[in-house]
């Protein structure tokens, strides 16, 4: 979770012809999969990897992490440029100690990656519905874990099996004093 504090602001409406006093307020955000879900059904497009969201779209994504109730709409009309940064950074963070090593062959998948892809993923994994609150990045390398694990082992190339065989011959030769 992160929370930022909006400092008091005032900002000007150009159709009533007024100024408006936003009081400071912390707020509450979570990059999760029900922020994503919100936003998703709201806009009718993918979020993760999508390059042409707009700003106003980001926004709204960030009114769909807040979790603090009662937030006045305003205040996201107030988030500067480090705060927004801060929203960035928050949103890139993995949350995890997890690595992976990237096989030069691996193939990137073009599957569009939508909430109710992650949610297919989570239930066909076992992965409880709790975890729908967790970081997304989080939820994603949980995802990408089971998904590793449960790969077939990978075939041994045949110089491979061929050397490993001669090893084995040999420690056997060596512990049974034999000569084959």
């Amino acid at each position: 979770m992160l929370q930022i504090t909006i400092p008091e602001t005032e900002l000007y409406d150009s159709e009533e012809n007024l100024f408006i006093t936003v009081k400071q307020q912390t707020i509450s955000l979570e990059h999760s999969l029900i922020a994503l879900s919100k936003w998703e059904a709201k806009w009718h497009k993918h979020f993760i990897g999508n390059k042409t969201i707009t700003n106003e779209e980001l926004l709204d994504y960030i009114r769909c992490m807040t979790i603090t109730p009662n937030v006045d709409p305003n205040v996201y009309r107030c988030l500067t440029g480090p705060l927004m940064e801060r929203i960035s950074s928050y949103i890139a963070d993995p949350m995890t100690a997890t690595w992976f090593s990237e096989d030069a062959k691996r193939r990137h998948s073009r599957e569009i990656m939508t909430s109710e892809v992650i949610y297919y993923l989570m239930f066909s994994y076992g992965i409880p519905i709790d975890c729908q609150k967790w970081h997304l990045n989080r939820l994603l390398t949980l995802i990408r874990v089971f998904a590793e694990k449960n790969k077939p082992p990978k075939e041994m190339r045949k110089g491979d099996i061929l050397r490993n065989n001669a090893l084995l011959n040999a420690q056997r030769k060596a512990k049974y004093h034999s000569r084959g």
